[in-house]
């Protein structure tokens, strides 16, 4: 695809976020009801986009209610997502609660077609038996899946989403409506772009990921739009920005897409995961990833999902690493 990204302006950073706690009273927002035409399990659907326990944007509460904000093409928005009965309520906040209610049904996979996965191993028949309600979501925004994706390049995941953490909560949004205490809304780009060097060290961010950030968010609206385009050709938009690699842009059109057969490549464990549960080959690499799932082509990232789900992975042969201290080097 040719044609040049043209960067947008920069602004402002926002203030910190307050205490954690339980939702605060207020007004009621405008509310929207769907019925899915089949199983839905909220945390399967919508646990991708859980960047870590302490997600400022997300947060889910012992009611069984799912909680997000989100950066709309409309402005910042909170979302409360609850399942009653058959029936599924969403009520929302903010200049973007219309944009966020429009896109329910999507961001709950009403556009994923389960039906069309074939089984081909019984370990793969056996997870997708037990959790009848996993759609593949769709959230149709780009940049709030792209970030936290660069910040996960290369690092534990401990180590990347308490980056995304200290980021939201320092510059974040305040999130809209009666959002549980301390959740935020991810910050614009142009406040992205005026985050200080200092601020990403101490967030434990090395200046290789901050620049790709950088660079993503001065062309944030062309990225946006590919959000319209399909999954290939949205990969490849991605792309085009220096250090966005396939890694990458698999991990965000998997959650703005819903894109059931963009798999990722280039990932430390998703290999040797799916070798050992499909073969016994704990040493799997990509080539031999993507042989294993070739019977489920059209279908591999769900193929690769319910892997993950059925929880067999080899046996670690070493400790897990510890998160490096960024502000000692």
């Amino acid at each position: 695809m040719a044609g040049r990204l043209t960067p947008r302006q920069a602004g402002p950073p926002s203030r910190v976020a307050g205490p954690v706690g339980p939702p605060r009273r207020a007004s009621p927002g405008r509310v929207r009801a769907w019925v899915p035409d089949g199983p839905l399990d909220l945390a399967l659907v919508l646990g991708p986009l859980r960047r870590g326990p302490g997600d400022p944007t997300y947060r889910a509460l012992p009611d069984g209610s799912v909680w997000r904000c989100g950066l709309t093409p409309s402005g910042p928005g909170t979302l409360r997502v609850r399942a009653l009965g058959g029936e599924v309520r969403g009520e929302a906040w903010g200049p973007g609660a219309e944009w966020l209610l429009e896109g329910l049904p999507s961001l709950l996979g009403a556009d994923d077609d389960p039906t069309r996965f074939t089984p081909r191993h019984r370990l793969v028949a056996m997870t997708r038996h037990r959790r009848p309600g996993l759609r593949l979501t769709r959230t149709g925004l780009v940049l709030e899946s792209l970030i936290p994706s660069v910040l996960e390049q290369k690092v534990t995941t401990v180590e990347a989403y308490r980056a995304w953490r200290l980021l939201v909560t320092r510059f974040g949004l305040p999130a809209p409506g009666p959002a549980p205490a301390g959740m935020r809304v991810m910050p614009e780009p142009r406040t992205w772009a005026r985050i200080p060097s200092w601020e990403w060290h101490g967030a434990g961010v090395d200046d290789k990921r901050a620049s790709t950030v950088l660079r993503a968010v001065r062309v944030a609206g062309r990225l946006e739009e590919a959000a319209r385009m399909d999954p290939v050709a949205a990969r490849e938009r991605l792309e085009r920005v220096a250090g966005i690699g396939p890694w990458t842009s698999a991990e965000v059109v998997q959650r703005s897409h819903g894109a059931a057969d963009e798999v990722t490549v280039g990932d430390l464990h998703l290999p040797g995961i799916v070798g050992w549960a499909l073969a016994g080959d704990r040493d799997a690499d990509d080539d031999e990833m993507l042989r294993l799932l070739e019977p489920y082509t059209g279908q591999r990232h769900r193929a690769a999902r319910l892997v993950l789900l059925s929880g067999r992975v080899p046996p670690r042969r070493a400790p897990r690493a510890a998160p490096r201290d960024f502000r000692r080097l």
